[in-house]
């Protein structure tokens, strides 16, 4: 009954908040783009601690107090479809993500994705993938910080996948620092009972900023494994 209760309201709302995607559109063709991007902020960030409160997840979140002034990229590990309203309802302020191809495709979510400043990435087109770094990197000049998940796919564990080097080369290319962020317990939501959702306690940890300014060859090359060593490390310090 969670489960079904959970997605009557997931597109209950997005229902309800057409309105406000019409005047984001007005605010957008005026050039109030500051107002815009508050008024998704804050109807996205409700959207997602309300789908978590409904989900029965409780979520404790340390180290907010490292997130720099400006944009920047937050790197964290990936283990459930969970972990996204948790990173929008808690890091923060909302940011875009960097997503698959596919979600571009679905109705309504689209439209609050594109102006929260998400990119949405085809792995198997390497022209593609090129551009959506580049649009990345844009986003990230303007001021916008960005949510990747390096991993590529969910863990469905607390284990992780190897990191792909897109994260980094967005941020070096922006000259913007890299948050690692860790996330454990969020695969207990669904992916842990077959994909039903169930209560859990979830846990989000933000780590300290790592400068990309100014890093050598070397340290450009070890940049991917030395994030994910940190997130890594801060398994179970917060639990």
């Amino acid at each position: 009954m969670r489960t079904i209760v959970w997605f009557l309201y997931f597109w209950g709302y997005l229902i309800a908040v057409l309105p406000k995607i019409h005047h984001a559109k007005k605010l957008t063709r005026s050039g109030k783009i500051e107002e815009r991007d508050a008024l998704v902020s804050q109807a996205v960030q409700k959207w997602s601690r309300r789908l978590l409160r409904l989900a029965g997840v409780k979520v404790a979140v340390h180290g907010l107090e490292n997130i720099p002034t400006g944009a920047c990229v937050f790197v964290s590990n990936h283990q459930g479809l969970f972990d996204i309203p948790t990173l929008l309802g808690y890091l923060d302020q909302p940011h875009g993500l960097i997503a698959k191809k596919e979600a571009d495709k679905i109705p309504m979510i689209r439209t609050w994705m594109r102006y929260l400043g998400c990119i949405f990435l085809d792995r198997e087109n390497a022209r593609s993938a090129m551009e959506s770094l580049r649009e990345g990197v844009a986003l990230l000049q303007k001021g916008y910080s960005i949510t990747i998940f390096p991993e590529g796919t969910r863990s469905r564990g607390e284990e992780m996948g190897e990191f792909k080097s897109g994260a980094f080369k967005m941020a070096e290319k922006a000259q913007v620092p890299l948050v690692p962020v860790r996330i454990s317990g969020t695969y207990l939501v669904m992916e842990a009972n077959h994909m039903w959702i169930k209560p859990a306690r979830v846990t989000l940890t933000v780590l300290p900023p790592i400068s990309t300014a100014g890093l050598s060859r070397e340290e450009r090359k070890g940049l991917g494994a030395a994030v994910r060593e940190k997130i890594a490390a801060a398994a179970g310090t917060h639990m």
